[in-house]
């Protein structure tokens, strides 16, 4: 089973460095399971379990996205969210570098973890998760959410199925996402002394609820780059 890498190293303002190794599926792009022998008790999947999770305490013991959040929780529990941190996200194709605030720095981190958890209503954004691209910009993310919904339509449309090719569907995707982004905070203000843990979920939940209704504003803006594509059909 072939396997993508990928590393977070952040170093913190007292110039500690917490390193965070992923790896997933290259196939699926679900992260690999997490080695925790002693998961902490705000992974218990009843505890702040969120709005329509479809797994059940008694066959599903622990949320699987909290599972694979921990250890970032743990590395985290005293940062503050308008800390400066640098990061360096490493892939097999490229090193990002980035100085920013410790919630921006954190979202990026905790979003790709949680569309690859397992977590059925984030595995929606396992394809970005897939083709990863750390601290993008708004236009960045709208391009690509769009991107990655619209391949989806032409997969389906290929098998037979129906499409959505002007992304009416679009906000319900996000409203799952939603729900889980509101479930997750409540459980890491259990688990987090300080507010970047938290806030950085916080800032992916602005994302999820600004995407959907901005994104053909977003869009808009960035059509006239479209003119010589349009101009061949």
């Amino acid at each position: 089973m072939s396997k993508v890498a990928l590393t977070y190293r952040f170093t913190l303002p007292d110039s500690q460095e917490r390193v965070f190794q992923l790896e997933m599926d290259r196939d699926t792009a679900e992260l690999s399971p997490p080695q925790t022998t002693e998961p902490p008790a705000w992974t218990a999947l009843a505890f702040n379990q969120c709005s329509g999770c479809p797994f059940n305490a008694a066959e599903k013991p622990h949320c699987p996205a909290a599972l694979q959040l921990a250890d970032v929780i743990d590395g985290f529990t005293d940062i503050v969210s308008y800390d400066k941190v640098r990061v360096t996200v490493e892939s097999e194709e490229r090193q990002v570098v980035a100085t920013l605030a410790a919630q921006q720095a954190l979202a990026s981190l905790m979003g790709l973890i949680m569309a690859s958890s397992g977590c059925p209503r984030t595995a929606v954004f396992r394809p970005m998760a897939r083709f990863h691209l750390p601290f993008s910009s708004e236009s960045e993310t709208a391009y690509r959410v769009a991107s990655m919904y619209l391949l989806a339509q032409h997969y389906a449309a290929r098998e037979g199925g129906s499409a959505d090719f002007v992304l009416e569907d679009l906000e319900r995707v996000y409203r799952g996402v939603h729900a889980v982004n509101r479930g997750m905070a409540q459980r890491l203000r259990a688990a987090s002394r300080q507010d970047a843990i938290v806030n950085a979920v916080v800032l992916l939940d602005v994302y999820s609820s600004l995407v959907p209704a901005a994104i053909h504003d977003i869009l808009d803006e960035i059509k006239p780059a479209f003119a010589a594509l349009l101009a061949a059909k």
